[in-house]
């Protein structure tokens, strides 16, 4: 009897001992949860002020580029050049202010707008080049591909401002420049995950968004797919394997569509292919990333296709394109007498012409009817051929430019002719 008793008291102890645990337990876990929300508020907190510190601190440089912008063209000295890839076609130029003043800083992405003379009966060229590297004090470098003519016209000269700075520029030659320009750039205030392809000499604002993000970005992911032919187009080579082994934030993806017999798998390249949706879709974790782009024209609008298939939405696919860079004269096509499009008048030029629609833009039209609208870009970026449109609508065809062009304007290089038109050209 005495036993049954003591058994039952040591049972209710034992329940009152572990009901204690139970509720210094739940009190411990209580506590646990309380200290997790407050260090997650905590962080929460550090993470706006940091944003708010990183978006002032935006603030003030661009406050600090505009003062320091110029308009017009700025003379600046040929410091260095440097070859970039094995078959010498790709070269860097490294330029800084002739007069020794300040420069600007510059949204990765942006480019530089040149004025050049090369040799010949060609007057002034404009051309626009990616900055290629990461804002530097005092230094801007561009990276130029030697252009040869086009696959379809292989007696056609080749690029006439890639041939002038690989044949003609050296160290100490002074060039004509216009301060950075271009709405294609990496937010840098933001820590969103980022997808960056490249082809070809398209690398060159990429590899500036990439500098930028590995040394000031943190450990921002990065995922940077890069496709070339083979590894004699592969520029820079050296630099994006150190990059990649030294940070672990960078995922790097090499592809090339036609490896030569010396070109090892694994090694020089990561992917025998076109850089294509396939290829980001076999090692991408998912699409939820902010995609940017830059390449032939060809490439980017098959990517972008695939990209909006995947599921990608557009306000996440960012891109900028590059037009051909050959002789005005070479690229100028021969006018149909017979086209019947809407009627195009060149005011300041006195000509006047049917709309032939075998034609990829205004400017092009332009020049074959003997009026010679400046461009650079041929891609609606950064503005040159900026015209008056007096009377008369244009197309852009779905492809709305990056510079923003003024009411009552147009930029010729990227429309079409939607009426019967009258340009101030």
């Amino acid at each position: 009897m005495i036993t049954i008793v003591s058994d039952n008291l040591w049972v209710g102890g034992g329940l009152l001992i572990l009901a204690g645990f139970a509720y210094m337990l739940v009190e411990l876990c209580s506590a646990a949860l309380k200290v997790a929300s407050e260090q997650r508020a905590r962080d929460q907190l550090a993470e706006q002020l940091d944003i708010q510190i990183q978006r002032a601190r935006k603030q003030q440089q661009a406050e600090s580029s505009e003062s320091l912008s110029w308009f017009g063209a700025r003379k600046f000295v040929v410091v260095k050049t440097e070859y970039e890839s094995l078959d010498r076609q790709i070269r860097s130029f490294y330029l800084r202010p002739h007069d020794e003043k300040p420069i600007p800083a510059f949204e990765p992405g942006q480019f530089l707008t040149f004025e050049l003379q090369p040799p010949g009966d060609m007057g002034t060229v404009k051309r626009c080049y990616s900055l290629s590297d990461a804002p530097r004090d005092g230094v801007y470098r561009v990276t130029v591909k030697r252009c040869p003519p086009p696959p379809d016209q292989p007696d056609a000269p080749p690029g006439v401002s890639s041939s002038y700075f690989h044949d003609h520029v050296t160290e100490g030659d002074i060039l004509d420049v216009r301060a950075p320009s271009g709405k294609f750039f990496l937010d840098t205030v933001s820590d969103r995950p980022i997808v960056l392809i490249g082809g070809g000499v398209g690398l060159t604002p990429l590899l500036s968004m990439l500098n930028t993000t590995l040394e000031f970005g943190g450990d921002r992911e990065v995922w940077f797919f890069y496709g070339v032919r083979n590894g004699a187009e592969h520029a820079m080579k050296a630099h994006l394997r150190a990059a990649s082994i030294a940070h672990s934030n960078l995922h790097l993806h090499v592809c090339y569509s036609d490896p030569a017999e010396g070109d090892v798998a694994g090694e020089d390249y990561d992917h025998e292919s076109r850089v294509g949706v396939p290829v980001l879709q076999s090692v991408l974790p998912s699409n939820n990333f902010q995609y940017l782009i830059c390449g032939p024209p060809p490439m980017m609008e098959s990517l972008i296709s695939a990209l909006e298939e995947w599921g990608v939405p557009k306000q996440d696919i960012l891109r900028e394109g590059f037009g051909p860079t050959t002789g005005r004269k070479a690229a100028a096509m021969a006018i149909d007498p017979e086209a019947a499009g809407p009627q195009g008048v060149f005011k300041r030029s006195g000509k006047t012409a049917r709309w032939d629609p075998a034609f990829e833009s205004l400017v092009k039209f332009a020049e074959a009817n003997g009026c010679n609208i400046p461009y650079a870009c041929l891609a609606g970026n950064c503005g040159t051929c900026l015209t008056t449109v007096i009377s008369g609508q244009v197309d852009y065809q779905g492809n709305e430019p990056d510079f923003d062009a003024e009411g009552g304007t147009c930029l010729p290089c990227s429309c079409v002719p939607e009426s019967a038109l009258e340009l101030d050209a």
